[in-house]
């Protein structure tokens, strides 16, 4: 009986102390602060919340990045049930500081620095007030809603704000050492590694988990790449054109379809495009398609189609930064702008040598199977040059047309022809028949 009760008590302990025992979850900032950084980030939050952990704990280690990334990254903190802890080590330099100042708690290593976080651009130059008073705006209500100093979060963007305390006269941006940032109560302690900081949170035994980008993450951030987006966007509008210059054959419309997926997939997973400009792009493209398949001529339709389909994609380029941020509509309007002149420019090599080529001549039939056959794929040149025939569909620009009881496949230059209408052949390139109307 004794042997029982000894029995029971050491299984009561040993549930009461299991039932104790912490989860603390560790994230890591090191590098720049990119979109790449949100998703993984707000995912740590979610499993924060739903684990129902002590505490997340964030390393820091960066000199910054996107502003619009950072702010995603504040936003998913500030809907965290459970702690959050900055541990800087090192440096919290711009988007870095604003990370910081959203966390419950800063703890920073000896010699660790945090602020400078004025807005500049990609060569480092200053921007406008414009950006910096959004900036100030974005420190300010940080450091408010989570007690600390405002003015000298203030004071991290714009020079021009005195700080008595720090012996400032307002003729440099703050960046905070660790003594001073704990001085002036924008850290909370200094600390060397991790174990401190789980004594410190009166939580030494805690269990800790190492959350790390998944691949998911990292292929979206990798598809978020100018370089890998741009190429998308190329391939994008590559198949459009092909398309429309070949409509029928599908190869073109599928490429365009899955680049395009990939491009606003990501975008959309990024915050960066949302339902609104996904539908956008869709209404365009079904613009354009009843402007080629439907609608004879180009008119209101394809150019409506054109515009919303590149409004869609700019905005997707251009995410969450506000429309006055230069730095951001150039670099939107440059990707967006090589992405379409490199397609055309490949549309244009692939037209004009493409059908020449004597590798590509090899897959397709060059000779007329004869007049037993209802449909010839090519008669010799010597009979079609110069020809005269009837459009027996509408050219959009390709089509079909009869000459002399051959039904061939032709090709206007860019002209829309009415099915009936008298053609003549004016030169043969490779496999394709070039057609003009009879004047």
């Amino acid at each position: 009986m004794k042997t029982v009760k000894i029995f029971l008590m050491f299984l009561v302990l040993s549930v009461l102390t299991f039932g104790q025992s912490k989860t603390v979850i560790v994230a890591e900032i090191n590098g720049e602060v990119d979109l790449g950084l949100a998703p993984y980030l707000s995912r740590v939050v979610e499993d924060g919340n739903s684990k129902n952990v002590s505490a997340i704990i964030i390393k820091i280690n960066t000199f910054g990045g996107r502003l619009d990334a950072a702010t995603q990254i504040k936003d998913a903190i500030f809907t965290s049930k459970v702690p959050v802890i900055a541990f800087i080590n090192n440096r919290a330099i711009s988007a870095g500081a604003l990370i910081a100042l959203s966390c419950n708690k800063i703890i920073m290593t000896p010699g660790s620095v945090m602020g400078a976080a004025t807005v500049v651009d990609q060569t480092g130059q200053k921007q406008s007030e414009k950006y910096q008073a959004y900036m100030r705006s974005e420190m300010r209500s940080t450091a408010e809603k989570r007690g600390r100093n405002t003015n000298i979060a203030q004071g991290m963007v714009d020079e021009r704000i005195v700080i008595p305390e720090l012996n400032d006269n307002g003729d440099k941006l703050i960046s905070l050492t660790t003594e001073e940032a704990i001085k002036t109560g924008m850290a909370d302690t200094t600390l060397n590694n991790l174990s401190e900081i789980l004594k410190y949170l009166d939580m030494p035994n805690a269990v800790v988990l190492t959350e790390t980008s998944n691949w998911a993450e990292d292929f979206v951030k990798f598809l978020n790449n100018p370089v890998v987006s741009s190429i998308l966007l190329m391939i994008g509008f590559l198949g459009i054109m092909a398309e429309i210059k070949a409509p029928g054959h599908g190869a073109g419309a599928i490429a365009a379809v899955i680049a395009l997926a990939l491009f606003f997939g990501s975008s959309y997973i990024l915050q960066m495009a949302s339902f609104f400009e996904i539908i956008l792009f869709i209404v365009g493209i079904i613009l354009i398609a009843l402007e080629i398949f439907v609608i004879p001529g180009f008119g209101v339709a394809g150019v409506l189609g054109i515009i919303l389909v590149i409004a869609s994609i700019f905005m997707s380029l251009m995410g969450t930064m506000p429309i006055w941020d230069m730095n951001h509509v150039s670099t939107a309007v440059l990707q967006l702008g090589s992405a379409l002149v490199a397609s055309i420019i490949l549309i244009m090599i692939l037209i004009k040598y493409l059908p020449k080529s004597e590798r590509f001549n090899k897959l397709v039939l060059k000779e007329s199977i004869g007049k037993g056959v209802e449909f010839a794929v090519f008669p010799g040149k010597e009979k079609l040059l110069n020809a005269e025939g009837i459009a027996i569909s509408t050219l959009r620009p390709a089509g079909i047309a009869d000459f002399n009881g051959d039904r061939i496949d032709v090709v206007t230059e860019g002209d829309y022809v009415e099915a009936g209408t008298k053609i003549k052949v004016i030169r043969i390139e490779g496999v394709k028949v070039v057609v003009t109307v009879m004047s």
